[in-house]
């Protein structure tokens, strides 16, 4: 622990930035990679993108993977696909929770269906199983489990719902990768899974997202949405080095286009990136795990004022941040202290009351107790790979000195 009466991180550490919620650094690998993709000239779809969505698919037990240019485009043709398959009409419902980033429910509305909101549970602040049924309709086509900060959905009760009201299911898992619950990797539950590869999420390549899905007419259409709706005879330039009758099929069809789609497509500069950082994934995923077991020692003395993230027995948690939220009282005096001492801060996906949302919807945050609760006194840190005990020290530390004040 440091000495006490420290009022700068820059005094403290011997650095002038601050420890923020998120962080990127090229290691000798992914310069490797990307060497390989300049020498081989090649930008657009090919030998990287695909070894990068087969082996991030099968991480995540599942058979297909689809590279896109971001977790929320994955959002988008996933509802997209499955709208398609099951003949959804506009103004459907899908059930999304009331904490969660505000894509998981722009992609409803951007595909012409209804979010219906779901409170969250208190403890993992993912969605709450107990409160689902209550929101079903005759119009409820789907449910969207979100993640969030690194802890898998309880997916046993959700699944059991989708099963017995004919939903499908997206998950929505941005914020968590290679989390298990109950043995099972969080992508393999629904009909399709989603990804995030943005800066500061576990796997980083700038800009990028995948789908994961063990469906093999999902995935076809999935991957015709992220390239304008094109007929799936044609993906790839490789698709032009056939011979004879396959070649003219080809060249027949390689400039139709049977659905409306995106320009959701990334680079193979991208995929040589996540595929470095895939290789690295077990250092990621154990040292996120030991600075936030590191936090937690330090910061438990305040549980009477913290409430500190749980971590069910039937799960992993890979953290993707660190979740705190004040028990009671809000949290702009502790906020503002942390950030005024370089410790960044973020707050914990609040959605229902967004300006848009309230336009959009009204004030209907009064009727999610929890989200309120969580919107109101909620925020994250960071506990990233490049965290140093130094760092973690650091802002143990100013919690302390914050509490001693104001405790």
């Amino acid at each position: 622990m440091v000495e006490k009466g420290l009022n700068s991180r820059k005094e403290f550490c011997g650095l002038s930035e601050t420890i923020g919620v998120g962080d990127f650094r090229f290691g000798k690998l992914e310069k490797n990679y990307i060497k390989k993709v300049i020498q081989s000239n090649r930008l657009s779809y090919g030998p990287m993108s695909k070894t990068f969505e087969s082996r991030f698919a099968a991480e995540h037990q599942c058979r297909f993977g689809i590279f896109c240019n971001s977790g929320t485009s994955a959002l988008h043709i996933s509802i997209a696909a499955l709208k398609e398959k099951y003949g959804w009409r506009d103004g459907d419902e899908i059930l999304v929770p009331a904490i969660t980033f505000i894509a998981t429910s722009n992609v409803v509305l951007h595909n012409n269906l209804v979010p219906v909101f779901v409170d969250v549970d208190r403890r993992t602040y993912n969605i709450n199983p107990d409160l689902i049924e209550d929101k079903i309709t005759s119009r409820t086509r789907a449910i969207i489990p979100a993640h969030l900060f690194g802890l898998p959905c309880a997916m046993t009760p959700i699944l059991e719902i989708a099963r017995k009201h004919h939903l499908r299911i997206i998950e929505d898992s941005c914020e968590t990768m290679f989390a298990s619950y109950k043995g099972r990797r969080v992508g393999s539950f629904g009909d399709t899974g989603c990804f995030s590869t943005y800066i500061a999420h576990f796997l980083v390549t700038g800009v990028g997202g995948l789908c994961t899905t063990n469906d093999s007419r999902l995935a076809v259409i999935l991957k015709s949405l992220m390239n304008h709706g094109r007929d799936s005879i044609y993906i790839s330039i490789d698709d032009d080095n056939k011979a004879g009758r396959e070649l003219f099929k080809i060249v027949e069809r390689r400039f139709r286009f049977i659905r409306l789609g995106h320009s959701f497509r990334a680079t193979e500069l991208e995929a040589a990136i996540g595929l470095a950082q895939l290789e690295k994934k077990e250092e990621i995923i154990s040292r996120r795990r030991r600075n936030a077991n590191y936090l937690t020692e330090g910061l438990k003395n305040f549980e009477e004022f913290l409430q500190l993230p749980f971590i069910p027995a039937d799960r992993e948690h890979n953290f993707m941040m660190y979740p705190i939220v004040l028990k009671k009282g809000n949290k702009n005096k502790i906020v503002r202290f942390l950030e005024e001492n370089r410790i960044e801060t973020r707050d914990m996906m609040p959605l229902l009351n967004q300006p848009i949302y309230v336009k959009l919807f009204g004030d209907i945050e009064k009727n999610y107790p929890v989200a309120k609760w969580i919107n109101d006194n909620g925020f994250y840190i960071g506990c990233h790979q490049y965290l140093k005990t130094k760092h973690l020290d650091y802002i143990i530390e100013r919690f302390h000195q914050f509490f001693k004040k104001n405790g």
